[in-house]
């Protein structure tokens, strides 16, 4: 049986983590006096909650009200490396040994800064989480899809610039409907032709035919969320009984999707916890794993997020080492230190909770 401390040692691996949705209410209050910035509240614990609201209303508009506070104390070269160094900190602490966090640097631009400034700066923060933790980190970049395309080829060579200082990947975010990731396909186009990793958000608030451009079109290598790519399947319980062009196409070609449980209840995006399709997909051999999307907003973590998937799906340790594997293969590290993160931690932390526990792997 799967407990909270079995949970809470094992080594786990974080592929869909918002930087400006996992800020620690105090760090939000202090940030906010030092620029001036009117919050809700400004008690800690409220202020928590009033961040919760919209996941545990289910209500979309609320959760996404709270990233205008977040973003908005963002805006400093000192704020933005202080968040970065706390997510580093955070994440450890949850013991996970490898994280890819992403942010959108044209979000941050209001205090001044340029996007070099910006990169820079969250860069420095991540890099110093490292050197106190040990844990690894690739910084993933995100373009707006409600934003002038030209603004994403700029971001798509943001990144590119930065892809030997940290920086591991390319992102589309923001509302999926009306914005069809095929409006951004030069920046796709960039990213391709450098050799570079895309994850684009989609299948979330619109249905398949979103995932269906963001991987034939833009040539995604990993999706975010993903959840309605079940509309292009015939279930019966948790087995498929047929399923469509698409979700063959991603099983065969092992396209990576990032689940977020908590956060697709959260926004609606699923009804609940056990209605969420992650278990169809990793039931019939899909390459899913578990991610957080907004640690704040969703009042989560990826120890969390494994705690309610064993509960919700009837997970065992066996279970919880393959999705942690399912997500550091899909990692946009480079080979060599992707092999040597799945052997010499995770394989062997999970190794050594058996020896202590006296079951057998898998």
């Amino acid at each position: 049986m799967v407990t909270k401390e079995i949970i809470r040692k094992v080594p786990k691996v974080e592929l869909h983590d918002h930087l400006d949705g996992g800020l620690r209410p105090q760090t939000i209050i202090d940030l906010a006096g030092k620029q001036d910035i009117a919050l809700p509240e400004t008690d800690p614990q409220k202020l928590a909650d009033w961040f919760h609201r919209g996941a545990k209303q289910k209500s979309l508009p609320l959760y996404l009200e709270t990233f205008a506070v977040t973003v908005g104390v963002m805006q400093t070269r000192e704020a933005l490396e202080r968040i970065a160094y706390e997510a580093v900190i955070d994440l450890a602490a949850d013991n996970v040994v490898y994280a890819e966090i992403r942010f959108a640097p044209i979000l941050h631009t209001k205090g001044g800064m340029n996007l070099e400034e910006i990169v820079t700066s969250v860069l420095h923060g991540l890099e110093r989480g490292r050197r106190r933790t040990n844990m690894s980190y690739g910084l993933i970049l995100c373009a707006m899809r409600n934003q002038d395309p030209k603004i994403s080829v700029d971001i798509a060579e943001l990144a590119v610039a930065f892809s030997d200082r940290g920086v591991v990947g390319f992102d589309l975010a923001g509302d999926e409907s009306g914005h069809p990731p095929k409006k951004h396909l030069e920046a796709f186009q960039y990213i391709r032709n450098r050799n570079f990793n895309i994850t684009i958000h989609a299948g979330e608030a619109f249905g398949v035919e979103s995932i269906w451009q963001a991987i034939q079109t833009c040539g995604a290598h990993r999706i975010g969320h993903g959840t309605r790519l079940v509309e292009d399947m015939s279930v019966h319980g948790t087995r498929i009984e047929k399923m469509g062009s698409l979700s063959h196409f991603i099983r065969d070609r092992r396209i990576p999707m990032e689940m977020c449980i908590s956060s697709n209840v959260g926004t609606g995006a699923a009804k609940s916890y056990e209605d969420h399709p992650f278990n169809i997909f990793y039931r019939n051999n899909f390459r899913v794993f578990l991610s957080t999307d907004n640690r704040l907003m969703s009042d989560t973590s990826l120890g969390k997020e494994m705690e309610l998937a064993a509960t919700a799906f009837n997970l065992e340790l066996n279970d919880l080492e393959k999705i942690t594997l399912n997500a550091m293969k899909s990692a946009f590290v480079h080979h060599d230190e992707k092999i040597g993160i799945i052997y010499d931690i995770i394989k062997s932390g999970y190794a050594e909770i058996r020896k202590t526990l006296g079951v057998q792997a898998f």
